[in-house]
């Protein structure tokens, strides 16, 4: 096993309670981070965070709505104050919707998937940037999906709030690049998560065949491209989109 790269590092991550976000969280701590976790689920993320205390790192948990940027603010401070200046971003909260025509969509689902996605992203970055910028370090890890890239049929609003994030993303890298921060994104394939699941059997099972792999993938498989990019070991990386998707997209 590498040595941590992490140690001393305070990390946030939003929709910390479950999947992906928890994954992350328990690679992180594996580096050596301390981990804030913000989601509207505070059970979920109080879960996360009495499993990256069990490994020995501090953790604390915030009921934060990410597209709320007074929330986010108030999620900061207590970050700070329990934990220290974070300086580690994984802006990973997000909804889902079942497979819909466009014709179907609602404005006001669309307008949620944007504030939910792309205001999140904007308010956490936002709010951490001034301490990344004076400490000369940080990382910033964005998640998007392979309905941005490769499209999807049915999930047209989600599809374009998470294209959005990678527009944001390829700008914020340059614009930091020689700042000591890191911004990048990943952009997982089809997931075994609860949301994934919600959408119903016949859909997922459908997809699924679909993979060149012939099987979903785990949130560990989205956790490990997200510690990389966090660690050390992914300094050199930026402006960056990693897919770890089974095949399904090939760049």
């Amino acid at each position: 096993m590498t040595e941590p790269t992490l140690v001393g590092r305070v990390a946030v991550i939003t929709g910390g309670g479950a999947g992906i976000g928890r994954a992350a969280a328990l690679t992180l701590a594996d580096e050596g981070a301390d981990v804030a976790l913000f989601d509207i689920d505070l059970d979920g993320a109080q879960e996360t965070a009495k499993l990256v205390q069990a490994k020995g790192r501090k953790a604390m948990a915030a009921a934060v709505d990410v597209s709320d940027g007074d929330a986010v603010q108030a999620g900061l401070e207590a970050a700070r104050t329990a934990l220290g200046t974070p300086l580690i971003l994984f802006s990973n909260a997000g909804i889902g919707n079942k497979p819909t025509l466009f014709e179907k969509e609602t404005f006001e689902g669309w307008k949620r998937m944007f504030s939910v996605h792309v205001d999140g992203a904007f308010h956490t970055t936002h709010a951490m940037l001034p301490g990344m910028l004076q400490a000369g370090w940080g990382r910033i890890v964005v998640t998007s999906s392979i309905a941005a890239t490769m499209g999807i049929k049915g999930v047209v609003s989600y599809g374009a709030a998470k294209a959005a994030l990678i527009g944001f993303v390829r700008n914020l890298a340059l614009e930091y690049a020689a700042k000591g921060i890191t911004v990048n994104a990943v952009a997982p394939g089809y997931i075994d998560t609860a949301m994934f699941r919600a959408v119903g059997e016949g859909y997922t099972d459908k997809v699924e065949a679909t993979i060149p792999m012939r099987h979903r993938g785990q949130p560990e498989d989205i956790a490990a491209a997200v510690g990389y990019l966090c660690s050390e070991r992914g300094r050199y990386m930026t402006g960056q989109i990693l897919s770890p998707n089974g095949g399904i997209w090939l760049p």
